[in-house]
């Protein structure tokens, strides 16, 4: 079937099934067996063929499964050493499970499967649970992953999809342009965006909105997370998007993320340091400190406030002041609650 009439799989669900199947097998799966195999690529896969896009595809999704805080590795074939084509990919199950001092009674073990269920069903096709079964016969070794207990345990782990997600592609496929109240990184009051729609992409784990704004005349980015209150449409039909926004969108993404590096000590043993040293990219200095690279500082910064005692920034300057700042205004919010 040509690529153009290959029926669209939200990036969500290949992401799943991605996790899916990496958990289901010790000895790792390699990069062509997921390609081949797995919900999401396998569709667009060509035996023998030009597959360079859909292998930039699954670059792209490792990056966001370890942003996600997911401990995805990579095995090297002996004898095989720097053969990018025989490396399998796997995730230890023993690293993904609850801490061992996490019990559940059997009624709250009840209702997390109930939840988990709901999730599931709601979230993914019958197709994508067959998937796992034909990875499973192409090689995977561990059925624990595969009965209701090994998928319940961590699918609500990945995110689901921000509630302006939905509105907002409706609007793409509609060539419609949106009005939302959204929330600017760094400051507390939204602000009513006016906007035409151009792509939306994932990018470190997080779904952004691609548009142009009509107000200043240019195009940014918006983090769907910062959407507050509904996306209404309006000008329908008028405001197509360009062919190709996604892709150059996420090229201006990678390029911005390329250039801007943050350097952080964290403290040995730490959340921060297992969380913060698996990021893409991230390069781990001999004294232990951590290069990290991202696209907007103030992001960044919250994401760094959140590890409190376990991060101090060394550089730049900026970012430091920003993580300074959020954690004195944290401090002040709590005084305010005490004296309350």
């Amino acid at each position: 079937m040509p690529a153009s009439r290959v029926a669209r799989v939200p990036a969500e669900e290949r992401l799943f099934s991605l996790v899916l199947a990496l958990l289901s097998t010790e000895s790792g799966l390699t990069k062509a067996e997921i390609l081949a195999n797995v919900q999401g690529y396998r569709q667009r896969w060509t035996q023998g063929g030009d597959n360079a896009s859909l292998e930039r595809q699954f670059e792209r999704d490792k990056d966001d499964v370890r942003d996600l805080g997911i401990p995805l590795e990579t095995i090297e074939t002996p004898g095989a050493a720097g053969n990018n084509q025989t490396l399998r990919y796997r995730i230890p199950k023993g690293e993904y499970d609850l801490p061992l001092d996490v019990r559940f009674t059997p009624d709250e073990s009840a209702l997390l499967t109930l939840a988990a269920m709901a999730w599931r069903e709601g979230a993914l096709s019958a197709d994508s649970r067959r998937a796992l079964l034909k990875v499973r016969s192409a090689g995977a070794e561990d059925d624990a992953a595969s009965g209701v207990l090994g998928m319940d345990a961590y699918a609500p782990r990945l995110r689901a999809r921000d509630a302006a997600f939905e509105p907002l592609r409706s609007a793409l496929d509609r060539a419609a342009a949106v009005r939302f109240d959204y929330i600017t990184p760094g400051q507390h009051e939204a602000r009513r965006r006016e906007l035409a729609p151009l792509a939306l992409v994932q990018h470190g784990g997080r779904w952004m909105l691609a548009a142009h704004e009509f107000a200043t005349d240019s195009d940014k980015n918006y983090l769907l997370s910062r959407i507050v209150g509904p996306v209404t449409q309006y000008e329908v039909g008028r405001h197509p998007a360009p062919a190709g926004a996604a892709e150059r969108t996420l090229a201006e993404l990678d390029r911005i993320w390329a250039t801007r590096t943050a350097r952080i000590h964290v403290v040995p043993g730490s959340d921060a340091e297992r969380r913060l040293s698996r990021r893409r990219d991230t390069a781990t200095e001999p004294d232990g400190t951590l290069a990290l690279h991202h696209v907007d500082p103030q992001i960044l910064a919250e994401e760094l406030a959140a590890f409190g005692p376990e991060v101090r920034v060394l550089e730049p300057d900026d970012l430091r002041d920003r993580v300074t700042a959020r954690l004195r205004a944290l401090v002040a919010d709590h005084e305010g609650d005490v004296r309350g």
